[in-house]
C-alpha cells in the first residue's frame, strides 16, 4: 500500500523533501514507518523525540495501523517548544508565555489569562481545584494550536493550564497569540478559549462556604442553563 509523508520545518530541512509517497507492507503502524525513516535519516532521531505524529491532520499515536491512502506527517515541536502546549501545577508566568511566540515579524501579541474570581453560578467561590488527564490535554491543546495555525496567518501560539489548588485570583489558563496584523491575533485568541472548554480533559471543582461540585464543560454549562458567563474561569 503506499503512504504520503509530510515533513516540515526543521525535519524537512534535514531530509530534504517536502513530501513523499512511500510503499509500505500491510498492517505497518505509523511508529514503525518512522522508525524506517529515522533509520535512512539517523540524524532526526533526536528532532522526532521531540515531535508528534499526525495522521491524516488529526494527532495520532504511534501503534495506530496505516491504511492505503493514508497520510502521515512528523510535526517537529510548534512555536515555543515543548513548551507551547503545558499542563501544570506552576503559576502561569504571562511574560514568559507571551515571550515563547513573540518574534520581530510580530506586529501584534495577544494574550488571554483566566483567572480564579470569587463567585460562580450565583454562589461564592472560596477556592477552585483543577484536575487533568495531562498527557492527553496536552495533545489537545496542540490540536487547538495546529486548528488556529490552519485559519488564521499567526507567527505563533502557546497555551497553559494549570491543575492543582488555585486561589482566588491565581490564573487558570495563559494564551499568547503572536501575529502580523492585530485582528487575527484577537479572533485566533478568543477561538483558543472556547476550544479549551469544549474538547480539552480537564475539570475544575468549586469550592463554596457550604459544599463543592465537579463542574464539567463551560459549553455544556451554558447550554444546559443558558446565559452568557463572560467572566467564567476555565
Amino acid at each position: 500500500m503506499q503512504i504520503t509523508v509530510r515533513y516540515f520545518a526543521s525535519i524537512r530541512e534535514v531530509i530534504g523533501l517536502r513530501s513523499e509517497v512511500r510503499d509500505v507492507p500491510e498492517s505497518m503502524t505509523a511508529g514503525a514507518l518512522l522508525d524506517q525513516i529515522v533509520r535512512e535519516h539517523p540524524e532526526i532521531e533526536g528532532l522526532r523525540r521531540a515531535s508528534r505524529i499526525m495522521l491524516n491532520q488529526d494527532y495520532a499515536e504511534p501503534d495506530q495501523l496505516l491504511s492505503d491512502g493514508d497520510e502521515l506527517a512528523l510535526i517537529p515541536p510548534v512555536s515555543g517548544g515543548s513548551d507551547a502546549f503545558r499542563v501544570t501545577d506552576q503559576p502561569i508566568d504571562m511574560q514568559a508565555l507571551a515571550a515563547l511566540v513573540s518574534s520581530q515579524a510580530s506586529g501584534a501579541v495577544t494574550t488571554f489569562a483566566g483567572q480564579v474570581r470569587d463567585n460562580a453560578r450565583g454562589r461564592g467561590v472560596l477556592v477552585l481545584e483543577y484536575e487533568a488527564y495531562e498527557s492527553a490535554a496536552e495533545k489537545a491543546l496542540a490540536k487547538i494550536g495546529a486548528d488556529i495555525r490552519e485559519r488564521w496567518d499567526i507567527e505563533g501560539i502557546a497555551i497553559t493550564h494549570r491543575v492543582g489548588r488555585l486561589e482566588i485570583g491565581e490564573i487558570s489558563v495563559g494564551i499568547a497569540v503572536a501575529s502580523a496584523h492585530r485582528a487575527e491575533a484577537f479572533d485566533a485568541c478568543r477561538h483558543a478559549i472556547e476550544q479549551i472548554k469544549r474538547v480539552v480533559p480537564i475539570w475544575k471543582k468549586e469550592f463554596y462556604a457550604g459544599g463543592e461540585t465537579w463542574i464539567g464543560s463551560e459549553a455544556e454549562y451554558q447550554a444546559a442553563y443558558g446565559g452568557s458567563n463572560p467572566r467564567s474561569t476555565s
